[in-house]
């Protein structure tokens, strides 16, 4: 069986962006072969727009997003070149080349997978990506979905627009791997995974905490009721980035109301909030503040919210960008029976009630405890592990062998979403909010 998979280059984390570039393009928008240079200077680039004009509200999204997906639609492709596929392997692409790095390193080292295409308007990301990956490049999306050897597209276009390229994927009957956030609200998460019932594809996301094995075994002390009662489950997110982080160096769509969903808390905080409701069970009501401290965006650089679960147990969850130099990211789980500290992917304390519980606390931070300090994404946005990835491409290409579902589905990712976009309504309205 021959499978083949697809990853968009444009990513979630690193877009160069201008406004109504004209076709020449010098500071990023790629001309686009076959128009003219006037009907070209009329094109907008929705992301570089929510910089250069004041946010009026998510009702500008559609036509932002709308424009951009033209843009590729309308460009040609750049170059077929034979990139053949065992019939052992599935066969992958990758649209957005900011996080969309971590995508093809992930589908070149995994087991099962071959990088056939990638896909970006820049066409100098895509002549590196063809010398880093030897695959075939794309500027327009809609001719990499005719490639017949593409069966899964990795999405890692700015998040706003992940329901958007993933439905024309699915409808192209390819599978996809959807990069963190799904989107940036339940609904656009929803009618991506109809879209993808009804097109009979797998459609997985992006959530690689989830397979830490210090996570998994947290997990399983929770499950098994060895904490006893869970009281309360906190996460703390005290990063850094500097202003040019939002102001083109990695994407001038980030901290954006529109685009990216917001800033601190659902670019950066999402994996936080996906840890807490994955390792404590689903979040029913939450409120929260949030404000802009230290960058000059139209989201939020720093929030805090209050939740409750479905299972009685309270919890907290702080996001910023503003706390220089940046800190690991530290999760604390509370129990009647024990308790449990993490720092990133290193265990701090573990604590459960037993007659051994000193010599299990010795044994769990020998194994998952501090080893060398290692500078983490805490303060570079593009120092992350592709091992992650790595699992969640592998599991893709045997799900898609196997035709099972694959490890991390949409209803599962959608959830942190659903506390995000309530920590927001309940800090505009002040009131306690229903997830």
């Amino acid at each position: 069986m021959v499978l083949s998979f697809f990853i968009f280059l444009r990513s979630s984390c690193d877009v160069t962006v201008t406004a109504r570039t004209p076709a020449h393009c010098h500071h990023g928008f790629p001309v686009l072969p076959g128009l003219a240079h006037e009907d070209q200077s009329s094109i907008l680039n929705p992301l570089a727009l929510m910089s250069s004009r004041p946010h009026t509200g998510l009702e500008l999204a559609a036509a932002r997003q709308s424009d951009y997906i033209a843009a590729l639609e309308n460009a040609p492709h750049l170059a077929t070149d034979g990139v053949p596929v065992m019939a052992d392997e599935v066969g992958f692409a990758v649209v957005g080349l900011g996080m969309g790095k971590h995508h093809c390193r992930s589908i070149i080292s995994g087991k099962g997978s071959k990088l056939i295409a990638i896909c970006d308007i820049d066409e100098e990301r895509l002549s590196k990506g063809k010398e880093d990956y030897n695959c075939r490049t794309y500027v327009s999306f809609d001719e990499m979905l005719n490639d017949p050897e593409i069966q899964c597209v990795n999405i890692a276009t700015p998040s706003g627009m992940h329901s958007d390229f993933g439905i024309m994927a699915v409808e192209a009957g390819k599978h996809i791997i959807v990069e963190k956030p799904a989107d940036i609200t339940p609904d656009k998460i929803d009618k991506l995974r109809e879209a993808g019932e009804k097109a009979g594809v797998k459609v997985g996301c992006i959530f690689q905490a989830r397979l830490d094995p210090l996570n998994i075994a947290i997990r399983n002390a929770i499950q098994s009721g060895r904490l006893g009662k869970l009281i309360g489950i906190h996460g703390h997110l005290p990063w850094y980035r500097k202003q040019s982080y939002y102001e083109g160096d990695h994407g001038s769509w980030k901290g954006t109301w529109d685009t990216d969903g917001g800033g601190s808390l659902m670019n950066q905080g999402v994996h936080t909030v996906d840890l807490i409701q994955w390792l404590g069970g689903r979040v029913e009501k939450v409120n929260g503040m949030f404000g802009v401290f230290g960058h000059d965006i139209e989201a939020e650089d720093q929030t805090v919210a209050l939740l409750k679960f479905e299972n009685g147990a309270l919890g907290t969850i702080y996001t910023t960008t503003c706390c220089y130099p940046g800190y690991d990211q530290l999760i604390t789980i509370y129990g009647t029976k024990g308790s449990i500290m993490k720092d990133a992917s290193k265990l701090l304390n573990w604590r459960i009630e037993g007659d051994n519980e000193d010599e299990e606390e010795q044994e769990m931070l020998a194994k998952y405890g501090p080893k060398d300090k290692e500078e983490g994404i805490s303060a570079d946005p593009m120092a992350v592990s592709s091992d992650g990835h790595t699992q969640i491409v592998e599991d893709m290409a045997k799900a898609i062998v196997d035709d099972r579902d694959p490890m991390i589905g949409l209803d599962s990712a959608k959830h942190a979403v659903e506390i995000i976009t309530s920590v927001f309504e309940a800090g505009r309205s002040g009131q306690t909010i229903s997830v």
